[in-house]
């Protein structure tokens, strides 16, 4: 099992990675953040984010979806954006966000890394 400092940098490990936050969608809290920087404020992204996991989770519920959200993918003109809410018990009312540059990163490969790092994460 990894702390949330171990994946954090992890995360940071994935090709083409800006930033990451391990963010409280109840709060909008950043309780971890990762890289970031003049082009990136992980703290105003975690707060603005935790406003698209609860819009979501709305319409689900208005929607009488029952099945969990796996990830959100926002993509910019250089950027993707990922929000993956936490599945573990001890991660419920949590999610990854993630910023990555679209030039450098594979998409796919990014996603992948992030579920299995998120499987061994203990928040």
């Amino acid at each position: 099992m990894a702390d949330m400092d171990t994946a954090l940098k992890e995360i940071m490990e994935i090709d083409g990675c800006i930033g990451v936050a391990l963010v409280d969608h109840t709060s909008g809290m950043a309780l971890g953040t990762l890289g970031g920087g003049k082009e990136l404020d992980l703290t105003v992204a975690a707060a603005g984010n935790t406003d698209v996991v609860r819009a979501k989770l709305r319409a689900m519920e208005m929607l009488n979806l029952s099945e969990k959200i796996e990830d959100i993918l926002i993509t910019l003109d250089s950027q993707y954006h990922m929000i993956r809410p936490l599945t573990s018990r001890s991660g419920k009312g949590l999610f990854l966000y993630v910023a990555l540059r679209r030039d450098r990163s594979n998409l796919a490969m990014a996603r992948h890394r992030l579920r299995s790092i998120e499987n061994d994460l203990d928040v």
